[in-house]
């Protein structure tokens, strides 16, 4: 038998015990159990609409499962995992924690929802299908080997400058809402946002590169991310965008890419890896044209929830 605490905010013994967890699972799964936005709501206080649901089992001092829900730019995000030695056929953790998951999005009055899984199977299927939910964005993960050579004849490597903290932050938040007003991770940052990112361990402002335009307005950029504790370590390109109203070159897209891998193989990387929507055809041809192949894909389920009953 388990039980399910759902809280609002998480004191710091419940994030230590569910920060093992998560590690422990990613040591099995080779991957993160859940996305950094997720990440970040549960380590420094979660976004309005933030809950938290750790699963308990009877003789287990450590969490058996944990689910989190949290209300981004127009809808919410739900993700949940399971402890590995608690992955039996018949076990009902995930299913529990994705059903309460789902009540607790209703009784705060509903709303669209992407619940992203790793390697999709048909029980996730079902478990989606019990809360509404059905198959929707698919997410790659790809990777290539570094260094990357460009061709003979390509145009010479483009020039960059490393993002400055205290003075570059209003600019970034303009072209990067622009670039992806349609994405409900990456679009519609604040400074909040940015800032929790600049104070994570990972980031390193001489890997987040700028291009300027000759008038010295940023229209591009390629934000890097070394993941040290992956084996082996992947360099990743973690943000990349061409401002849509900056009326930049044909390329741009490409040689920040270029620039970008470039830098990592500069850090003694050797495998390169981004995250790309598999519906974004064009990014992912670029990509493949480039030598990156699919390593494996997320599947978010998507659909709305009613608000609960009065």
């Amino acid at each position: 038998m388990h039980r399910i605490e759902i809280k609002s905010h998480l004191g710091r013994p419940d994030i230590e015990a569910v920060s093992t967890l998560l590690s422990e699972a990613a040591a099995i799964d080779g991957h993160a159990p859940i996305d950094e936005h997720d990440w970040l709501d549960l380590v420094q206080g979660g976004r309005a609409g933030f809950a938290g649901l750790v699963a308990w089992a009877e003789g287990h001092p450590h969490p058996v499962g944990y689910a989190q829900v949290s209300q981004g730019s127009g809808s919410w995000a739900l993700e949940y995992v399971v402890d590995p030695h608690h992955r039996t056929p018949d076990s009902r953790i995930a299913t529990d924690l994705v059903r309460a998951a789902g009540q607790v999005i209703a009784d705060a009055g509903g709303g669209h929802v992407h619940m992203w899984v790793n390697q999709p199977r048909p029980e996730h299927d079902r478990m989606a299908a019990a809360i509404g939910l059905s198959p929707g964005r698919v997410l790659y993960q790809m990777r290539r080997p570094l260094p990357y050579a460009e061709p003979e004849g390509t145009e010479p490597p483009l020039p960059t400058r490393p993002f400055r903290v205290g003075q570059d932050e209003a600019a970034w938040l303009e072209v990067n809402n622009r670039a992806f007003a349609w994405h409900p991770e990456q679009g519609g940052w604040d400074i909040d946002t940015l800032k929790q990112r600049e104070a994570e361990p990972w980031f390193d402002a001489e890997g987040f590169l700028l291009h300027e335009d000759g008038n010295g307005a940023l229209d591009g950029f390629c934000w890097t991310k070394v993941h040290a504790d992956h084996d082996p370590p992947l360099g990743e390109i973690y943000v990349i965008a061409v401002d849509p109203e900056a009326g930049a070159p044909r390329g741009l897209g490409r040689r920040l890419v270029v620039a970008g891998l470039d830098h990592l193989y500069g850090k003694g990387l050797r495998v390169g890896m981004l995250y790309v929507d598999a519906a974004n055809t064009k990014a992912v041809k670029l990509y493949v044209e480039m030598g990156f192949q699919i390593n494996h894909l997320d599947q978010a389920y998507v659909g709305d929830i009613a608000p609960a009953a009065p």
